[in-house]
């Protein structure tokens, strides 16, 4: 099995000159770009679920279980991108550890689900648009905003219209690929920008909730098991931290970023454990403010639980601000999935496995062009075409498969390369990272067989591509055949 070496990868990392990414982000800049992805929509609707359905106002504990899980392999993903400082995160952590084989696996598997996720939270961007416009009373034509496979009732009894095209997911797509293009330092810029502003709105809604909150709404605070696993109960608690155990995937984007990153070893670690951090005693203190603002059951059902919590409250303005805070998250969200989908593709090209083309750096900008260009219009087409009912909810598959990944790569490169030197280690190994591929692998299991079955077929030609081109153009690969050449010489 093909393996890259710990020289090889550091001898990548230390590279200069025109062909090479350009290293302009800082420890604050990563923070923010893990704060970007991990604070989507996801957090002003998963609560809700979570309370209602499984934890009750112990939904906060249901965070701080699920962030523990998290931080097993945050640990992990720490100590790789101190010690393999290379674009790619766990594509190249595996391509060090179990091979090329493995690596192409990973890797695929990643492109899936960025792109995925990029064009469902595009398409998802565009309905919070048009619910934001219309509470100032501006309507797009509906045939713009729904892909030809949807239709609409147009009020009044004006009958079925058909969709064309959704414009504004199509456009926000193509507009932050744009903004990607540009530059890492300009990218980084933006998502700063729009995180400031999500944050403040999760700050402000805590800050003007906390005087309103009731205290019977906390009891009971873990509400009794109905005789089902995972309604209420401490089961209910572990089944909740399953449910937004979601909501904090992305941190592991900022392992894409190593080398475009000023002094790696140091401020790798602090991107992914601090945004980690951050994180969590947000999603702690926003749903202890959700949770006491309302009953807990009064969410049941609901799509939008955090209005339900802001009547609560003399601030109806704020529904208006959770629905721009939703449309700012989602423009982030975006933003780092075509980052880290065009860095993994980038470092497949570089190593041979996809056409040389895409490994090419444009010479101003010190971006991926080809990479982000590729990308960006698969992605912006999907989204204006495909209805999100096939596209389909982002799923975690991927990410997890990557997590074990990089937990089991902690043991073999301890074991393999035990005095390397790391910038960062992880904790009580091998308990850390047994622990995280415990968890990881609990979460897969309850995935459902669809989305396996996905996974799968997405497997099966990303093997047909690796075999047909990919093996036979691996850099590594033809330093293996030529070396056996000479050797039989």
């Amino acid at each position: 099995m093909l393996k890259k070496s710990l020289a090889l990868l550091r001898l990548e990392a230390a590279e200069t000159g025109a062909n090479t990414l350009k290293r302009s982000l800082n420890g604050f800049n990563l923070i923010t770009i893990g704060i970007g992805v991990i604070i989507g929509a996801g957090l002003f609707s998963l609560t809700g679920i979570a309370a209602a359905n499984n934890a009750g106002p112990a939904v906060t504990l249901s965070f701080v279980v699920a962030a523990v899980g998290c931080a097993f392999s945050a640990l992990c993903y720490a100590e790789f991108a101190s010690l393999v400082p290379v674009a790619g995160s766990a594509y190249t952590y595996a391509y060090a550890t179990m091979g090329e084989l493995f690596a192409w696996i990973i890797g695929w598997d990643l492109i899936l689900e960025y792109s995925v996720g990029a064009a469902t939270v595009a398409i998802s961007w565009s309905q919070y648009l048009l619910k934001f416009l219309g509470k100032y009373g501006i309507h797009l034509p509906p045939q713009l905003v729904m892909s030809p496979f949807e239709t609409a009732t147009l009020a009044g009894g004006g009958g079925e219209v058909h969709g064309l095209v959704n414009v504004p997911a199509m456009l926000i797509v193509l507009a932050i690929t744009l903004i990607i293009i540009r530059g890492m330092s300009g990218s980084a810029w933006f998502n700063a920008l729009v995180v400031t502003l999500k944050v403040a709105v999760v700050l402000v809604f805590i800050a003007l909730g906390w005087q309103y909150i009731d205290p019977a709404n906390y009891h009971p605070y873990i509400p009794t098991n109905t005789g089902t696993f995972g309604e209420f109960g401490w089961s209910g608690v572990l089944r909740g931290a399953g449910v937004v155990f979601f909501v904090f995937i992305g941190f592991d984007i900022v392992a894409t970023m190593a080398q475009e990153t000023k002094n790696p070893q140091r401020n790798m670690p602090i991107g992914i454990i601090g945004s980690l951090v951050v994180c969590t005693v947000l999603f702690v203190l926003f749903s202890y403010v959700m949770t006491g603002l309302a009953n807990y059951t009064e969410f049941k059902d609901s799509a939008a639980p955090v209005a339900i919590a802001i009547e609560k409250t003399p601030y109806a303005w704020l529904s208006g601000a959770v629905i721009l805070a939703i449309i700012i998250g989602y423009t982030s969200v975006i933003l780092v999935d075509l980052l880290g989908q065009s860095r993994v593709f980038f470092s497949m090209a570089k190593d041979g496995l996809l056409p040389p083309v895409f490994a090419r750096i444009h010479e101003r900008f010190r971006t991926p062009l080809q990479s982000n260009l590729l990308l960006g219009g698969f992605i912006a087409l999907f989204a204006g075409f495909v209805p999100i009912s096939v596209v389909g909810e982002m799923t975690s598959i991927g990410t997890l498969l990557a997590f074990v990944m990089v937990c089991v790569g902690v043991l073999i490169m301890r074991k393999r390369e035990p005095d390397a030197p790391r910038g960062f280690r992880t904790p009580w190994v091998p308990v850390v990272p047994m622990l995280g591929i415990l968890t990881c692998m609990v979460m897969m299991v309850s995935l459902p067989w669809e989305t396996w079955l996905r996974l799968a077929v997405w497997l099966a030609i990303g093997l047909a591509i690796y075999f047909g081109y990919g093996r036979k153009h691996s850099k590594l690969g033809q330093q293996a055949r030529a070396e056996a050449a000479r050797r039989v010489a």
